[in-house]
């Protein structure tokens, strides 16, 4: 069966023409102070969390970031990607780190802040990031995922002016007032913190 060819007019060509020709400067602009989704880490990936997971800051609101907080998903990746970007738990991070592979997603960008160490305080003045594991589970302690984190750590440290050792790159288990047990007695902190300062 023969396809009919779509009839181009000389209108339409026209249109196609003159819009072609508007030079970007005419073209409408976003807003000064607009927020643009995106990684702060070129290697990650975007993946935003539920508005009702985390609080945003106003637009040039300057945040002070004093430290790093490890933790441990207690599932696996990709339940927790979608737990962030649901909402309902109320509950993220700014990164999730898979440990096959290292792979890297950002779900909060750093200037928002994320509802990851269960206290507000902390919560304000921290950068959280989670691994994918049990913390009982040592065969989810990957190279990889240790070289991929520490990569990562070492990039926000340098963005933020963090000082690159145990006082200021912590577990969630020493998050005043926590409950929680991660990074978990498998982390291996002496060759994470060795990793964050080689990288």
């Amino acid at each position: 069966m023969e396809r009919v060819r779509p009839h181009l007019n000389r209108r339409r060509v026209l249109q196609g023409t003159a819009l072609a020709a508007v030079p970007y400067v005419l073209l409408p602009e976003r807003p000064a102070g607009a927020h643009v989704p995106g990684p702060d880490q070129p290697s990650a990936e975007w993946r935003p969390a539920g508005r009702s997971a985390y609080t945003a800051v106003a637009p040039g609101t300057v945040r002070p970031i004093d430290r790093v907080i490890i933790h441990m998903t207690q599932t696996a990746y990709r339940k927790t990607l979608f737990l962030f970007e649901a909402g309902r738990k109320k509950v993220s991070a700014h990164y999730v780190v898979r440990s096959s592979d290292g792979h890297i997603s950002q779900c909060v960008r750093e200037s928002d802040i994320a509802w990851h160490a269960g206290n507000w305080e902390e919560n304000e003045r921290s950068i959280g990031i989670e691994h994918e594991g049990w913390v009982d589970e040592p065969y989810y302690y990957t190279d990889v995922m240790y070289e991929a984190s520490a990569r990562l750590t070492a990039a926000i440290c340098a963005r933020r002016g963090i000082p690159k050792d145990r006082a200021h790159i912590i577990g969630h288990h020493e998050v005043p007032g926590s409950d929680h047990t991660d990074p978990g007695p498998h982390w291996d902190w002496a060759r994470y913190i060795r990793l964050v300062n080689a990288a």
